[in-house]
Parts: structure tokens; sequence; C-alpha cells
């Protein structure tokens, strides 16, 4: 059993007609072991209700934190996600092997905002309106990481609990993911890709408001 946590600001009945995800968990809805968490018209952070599912008391063994704007295009999501997590205790679709001092993204090492070395890259993932879009391969997958994006997040939750590892709540949206990849591996966890097969509706936004001031309290919490 894995549960997909997942906030949406759609309502329920506009998620599951209208969402990428809501429609790709309609064609998979014969696989009981997919339990899907979501929370409709949401306004909270996502760090906070990501917690939350971690210490529910009903939460599945293995944990997977999306986005509602992603096509599930693998319809062995179960079984990849289970070999993934039996490689590795935090898995995502891409990421990044190192971690450069003040770096604002897995993918771009400074506020150049310019791709970093393939060599350092790893995983793929598809962008497009709709399901099976246009394929972006990052770079070799499986492989060890030390961030990863946070669009798909698969966790274990036993050690999660066991290394009290938390998302940061003051990163409602905004770098949460990177936060806490670097909290992961301070506590000994294991990152890496997996491939799995999505497609993302979003290709990500950078310098908002909301963005530079995530950025700024990121660097005053780690320094780098």
């Amino acid at each position: 059993m894995l549960d997909l946590v997942c906030a949406t600001r759609h309502s329920r009945e506009a998620f599951w007609s209208q969402s990428a995800l809501g429609q790709s968990l309609r064609r998979v809805a014969h696989d009981t072991r997919l339990q899907p968490r979501v929370y409709f018209e949401n306004q909270r952070g996502l760090p906070e209700l990501y917690n939350e599912r971690i210490v529910a008391p009903d939460a599945s063994p293995l944990l997977v934190f999306i986005h509602d704007d992603v096509w599930l295009d693998d319809f062995f999501f179960p079984e990849h996600v289970s070999a993934a997590l039996n490689a590795f205790d935090v898995v995502g679709v891409a990421g990044n092997r190192r971690r450069a001092p003040g770096q604002p993204s897995w993918a771009f090492p400074s506020l150049e905002f310019k791709w970093d070395d393939r060599a350092n890259l790893s995983g793929t993932v598809a962008h497009g309106p709709t399901a099976f879009g246009v394929v972006s391969p990052f770079g070799p997958t499986p492989a060890p990481c030390e961030l990863l994006d946070g669009v798909m997040l698969a966790v274990r939750r036993d050690l999660l609990l066991e290394r009290q590892v938390r998302f940061d709540e003051r990163f409602r949206f905004h770098f949460y993911d990177m936060d806490f990849c670097r909290t992961a591996r301070g506590a000994g966890l294991r990152l890496g890709t997996w491939p799995i097969a999505i497609t993302h509706q979003s290709e990500g936004g950078f310098a908002s408001n909301g963005w530079a001031e995530s950025y700024a309290a990121y660097l005053a919490k780690w320094g780098d």
C-alpha cells in the first residue's frame, strides 16, 4: 500500500474531473494499492500537509508527495515506487548528484539559472498539458542524488519517523523540497532518482516575490 499525498486548490469534483493527477488516478482506480490522500480546496502550505500525513495513524508505509498537475503515465507506478524505495530512502524523478553553495534549484547551480552540467543531473520528466508529453532527459537514472525535484517525492515513512525528518513549514511551496533533501541527507538517508514515467504540466516558476522570499529564508537557515 502507498499513499499519494496531494494538495489542490480544486474542489473534490473538479480535482477528479479536471486535474491531471485526478484523471490519472481514475485511470488506475482498479489498483487498490494506491490510496489517494487529497487535500481539496487547500490554502495551507505543502509542508504542513505532508507532515500531517507522515504522523497520521492510518498512513501507509510508503508515501508519495505529488503535485496535482502531474499525469501518471506509468501504470506500473506502485511496482516502480516500491522498487525505488528498496534502493533509496527518498526518491524523485529528477535530481542533482551534487549541491553547490547558494544553489537556487535542483537543476540550476547559481542565480544565472543556467542548467547544471549534464554529468551532475539525473532523471527524466515529460512536460506538456496532456499525458505522455515531450520527454526531457536530464541524465542517467537511477542515481544517488543530493537534491531532488519536489514535483514527486516518494519516502519510507518508518525512516522519517525513526530519524525525525520532517518538512520545514516555513517553506510553504518554494524551497520545501531543497530544504527537505538537505534535512534527509543530514539524517543519513539515501536520496536518489528512479525511472518513473510522469508528465508535469508546469516547468516551474522562479524569481516571483514568494520565490525570492523563500530563497532568502532558505539561505538564512542553511548559510549556503
